[in-house]
């Protein structure tokens, strides 16, 4: 058994390793350099029948996975849509894992349960949604798809007379999903709730009333986007909302980055509207630049979102006065992740997070417009935040080599997507670390790479 003085070295060490690490990252590769064979065989080194010492256990993995580390804690990652981690973020993680609270009732975690309520009243107000509304810190946007959804078939299934919860829903009325786009976390939420990908109904914006007029007696729930994942456009909602609303339909909201765009003055205006949804979801691993793994969910209907979750037993102790956390998310022992989130937002305040989202759509636009200029170079998708899309030579087996020759630079990294039918590069920029000077420098790596790939006369 480990002494407290081993868990002190291993605690420093440790400390010491994150320390070089994050002071190194402005020179660090952003990719990783090692194969897959070879990061397995390090690791594998058979488990033994006597244990190690905690400060060579901690001092081997870092040695072991060596190269085998992207640096998308960096400021010079903009691949898919990832985030960074925020000092205090970082820090209030640490204090979590140490203090290894369970965050799943008032009773065995009192200021982890806290601390998780004034974040979520915090979250409604910046994020312009109904005071009213209920919350949940989840492990991602994947599974607050899957908390507003259960809220959703709840409510829709009970208008009807169906206890899902009790029932099942073997025999249950079907529920279509109307979705303008679809992202693979909603595909997912829609299979793990039972709903059944092949009810997934796709609409163009100007066609929602008539799918919805095309069974209107059927329970319906409509996905709208706030933030497409490859373009970073908003759906409409002034005018879909009211639509789907007059046909009973319960609207929900994939925000996963895009709903931050209700702290800026600038983008706010992107998301009129939003707040006459009936649900929201949204990360804070991206955006907000905290550790993951942090999702939120919010929802109109109180009452429907706590009879999809919560559970009662006679060995659990619930608060009367407090808020017990297991009723609103589909965790039961799960770590105080509120810890982070108030962390972050303390950190930054208002001015602070709205600063993030226009200097990071600020990096976006110039990284788009002077790769754009390039030679070999076209936009496909300009930014209306912080997305957009290029492609190489209007072919997609070079765009995705070029793609492919950045990471190899070591200097800046991208991700390939396919859209409209054609392959692109998607530039996202969401890391509070992003610079001038790591624009400038992934402007420059892809310049290189163009100039050396670039036909011969």
């Amino acid at each position: 058994m480990a002494s407290h003085r081993s868990q002190t070295g291993a605690l420093e060490a440790a400390l010491a390793h994150a320390l070089a690490w994050l002071d190194g990252l402005d020179e660090r590769r952003v990719d990783a350099i090692v194969s897959v064979d070879t990061i397995r065989r390090r690791l594998d080194h058979g488990l033994g029948d006597k244990g190690l010492p905690p400060e060579q256990v901690i001092a081997d993995l870092v040695r072991d996975v060596e190269g085998g580390i992207m640096g998308s804690a960096g400021g010079r990652f903009f691949g898919w849509v990832i985030g960074g981690s925020l000092p205090s973020a970082l820090a209030a993680d640490w204090l979590t894992s140490t203090r290894d609270q369970n965050a799943a009732l008032y009773a065995c975690g009192p200021a982890a349960a806290m601390v998780e309520e004034v974040a979520g009243a915090w979250l409604k107000d910046l994020l312009g949604l109904p005071e009213s509304a209920s919350f949940a810190l989840v492990t991602g946007c994947q599974m607050a798809h899957v908390t507003c959804l259960a809220a959703a078939r709840h409510s829709l299934l009970s208008r009807l007379g169906w206890d899902v919860e009790r029932n099942g829903l073997c025999g249950a009325p079907p529920i279509r999903i109307l979705a303008g786009g679809v992202h693979g976390s909603i595909a997912r939420a829609v299979r793990l709730l039972g709903l059944g990908t092949d009810r997934i109904v796709p609409f163009e914006p100007d066609g929602l009333e008539r799918v919805l007029q095309a069974d209107a007696t059927e329970p319906a729930i409509v996905v709208l986007q706030a933030g497409d994942i490859n373009t970073g456009a908003y759906d409409s909602f002034t005018s879909l909302i009211p639509t789907a609303h007059r046909y009973g339909a319960w609207v929900h909201v994939d925000g996963a980055f895009g709903l931050w765009a209700a702290v800026s003055n600038r983008f706010r205006h992107l998301l009129d509207g939003v707040d006459a949804a009936d649900s929201w979801a949204t990360d804070g691993h991206k955006w907000l630049n905290v550790p993951y793994d942090c999702g939120y969910a919010f929802v109109a209907d109180a009452p429907a979102h706590r009879a999809s979750m919560s559970h009662r037993a006679n060995y659990l102790t619930h608060a009367t006065e407090a808020r017990d956390q297991m009723d609103w998310n589909p965790e039961w022992s799960r770590r105080g992740r509120g810890f982070p989130t108030y962390a972050a937002l303390r950190e930054l305040g208002r001015s602070g997070l709205a600063s993030l989202v226009d200097r990071c759509s600020d990096h976006a636009r110039t990284l788009t417009m002077e790769i754009g200029r390039l030679p070999g170079a076209e936009i496909l998708a300009e930014p209306i935040v912080n997305q957009s899309l290029v492609r190489f030579y209007d072919d997609d087996r070079r765009t995705d080599q070029t793609i492919q020759a950045v990471a190899v630079t070591g200097e800046a990294f991208f991700s390939a997507t396919t859209w409209r039918g054609k392959r692109a590069m998607r530039i996202s920029v969401c890391n509070w670390r992003t610079s001038a000077r790591d624009v400038q420098r992934a402007v420059q790596a892809v310049e290189g790479v163009l100039r050396e790939e670039a036909p011969c006369p």
